[in-house]
């Protein structure tokens, strides 16, 4: 009875990190599908102001809630490279939600919206570029290497390009202070909706591909 129970304990246990994986990819689908949704709000001119930034928003938290649960996942299958690379990533997620939250504020000068909406996004696009960084070095063991047949290989490549997608919907977000307006608007909305995509496509990969525990690097 007793190896029974042990047994059942043990397999929930080995179960649990899949769960995990499966929520974070989940959450990723979500934030992704919502922010690619609000970038094409954006760009078509569908909406109000105020239902684009909810859309954002809510996007964000489920971005956050991914990030999280990426940390928590990483604590228990991964090693010092998948660390870092979930700590970072979650970080991203929470300067991205600064960067949301300052978006509902009206009337800001092109300084003050430079400084509470571009500059936590462009932080957290970096910190994505990083994390990304820091997943490819854990997926070719040390260094950076195309490993085509393997599926985790495609889900941090797909979302790393994602995170060049939204760098560069970053730095086009900037406002002009001669102008009071985005260096480019078009590239920012759809820099960030084939990013988000890149993201959704990602956290699908994600969902698929079963996590394994790995030695420390």
């Amino acid at each position: 009875m007793q190896q029974e129970v042990a047994g059942s304990v043990n397999l929930s246990a080995a179960r649990r990190p899949a769960r995990v994986n499966v929520a974070a990819a989940v959450a990723f689908i979500l934030g992704g599908s919502l922010f690619a949704l609000g970038a094409a709000f954006a760009q078509l001119d569908v909406g109000s102001r105020a239902t684009i930034n909810i859309t954002y928003l809510v996007g964000g938290c489920f971005f956050s809630l991914g990030g999280y649960l990426s940390i928590l996942l990483v604590s228990r299958v991964a090693n010092r490279l998948g660390w870092l690379s979930a700590v970072v990533l979650f970080v991203g997620t929470l300067l991205f939600a600064v960067s949301l939250i300052a978006a509902f504020a009206e009337g800001l000068t092109p300084r003050q919206s430079n400084g509470w909406i571009w500059l936590p996004d462009i932080l957290g696009c970096v910190c994505f570029l990083v994390s990304g960084h820091f997943a490819f070095l854990d997926v070719g063991e040390g260094r950076i290497r195309v490993r085509a047949r393997q599926l985790g290989w495609w889900t941090v490549a797909v979302n790393q390009l994602g995170s060049v997608l939204f760098f560069l919907a970053g730095l086009a977000a900037f406002t002009r202070p001669a102008t009071s307006s985005e260096i480019d608007a078009g590239l920012v909305n759809w820099g960030t909706c084939a990013g988000a995509v890149c993201f959704v496509l990602g956290g699908v990969l994600q969902a698929i591909d079963s996590p394994q525990p790995t030695k420390e690097r």
